[in-house]
Formats: C-alpha cells, sequence, structure tokens
C-alpha cells in the first residue's frame, strides 16, 4: 500500500517540536511513535490517531472521523481520518491532542 507523502510531511511539521518522535513503516503505511509507543499515522486512504479510550467518542464526534477497522473489526482507541478532513488545522490539532494526551500516559518501549 502507498500512503500520501504530503500527509506525512504534515505529520512530520504537526510534530517537529515534540522530543521521542520516531517514524516506523507498517500497516502499509508510515507511523509516527512517540517514545515507542504508537501516536498516529498515514495510510493509503488517509490517517489515523491513537486517541485512547477515554477521548475515543470525543474524537470521533469530529466530522471526518470514524472507526478504525483495518481488518474489519473496530479498534477500540484509535480513529480513522478521511483524506479531505485531514487538512483542517483545527480539526488535525484536536485529534493530535487527544492522542499525545494518551499515548503520553504510557511507559516509554
Amino acid at each position: 500500500m502507498a500512503f500520501d507523502a504530503a500527509q506525512a510531511d504534515q505529520f512530520r511539521a504537526d510534530l517537529a517540536l515534540i522530543p521521542g518522535i520516531t517514524e516506523k513503516r507498517m500497516f502499509g503505511g508510515l507511523c509516527f511513535l512517540l517514545n515507542g509507543n504508537m501516536l498516529c499515522g498515514v495510510h493509503n486512504r488517509g490517517a489515523m490517531y491513537r486517541v485512547g479510550k477515554d477521548h475515543h467518542s470525543e474524537a470521533l464526534a469530529i466530522e471526518g472521523a470514524s472507526e478504525l477497522a483495518f481488518t474489519g473489526k473496530p479498534m477500540g482507541g484509535f480513529v480513522d481520518i478521511d483524506f479531505d478532513a485531514f487538512w483542517e488545522d483545527d480539526k488535525r490539532k484536536r485529534w493530535l491532542g487527544f492522542a499525545l494526551d494518551f499515548v503520553g500516559s504510557l511507559p516509554p518501549k
């Protein structure tokens, strides 16, 4: 699977000032990790964020987000973002905030 390079570059810009960010190719896309824990990523249809179960409903309520279900089964605590919604700065900032809050609370790997 291919992914949109411009989306990957936007993630890099959004995450540039956050220490502990690394990149890893996963699931046919590109994932960004915080201290070794999956934070967000880009795939062939859009993007995803790991928002955690506490933020899941709130993240899904933002237009352009849906359940992440790569295998057909929803992955709790993850949201899938459609391509157009990803480019809306205010939405992307909210999803990233949820993801940073959750993943930042996890122990480093």
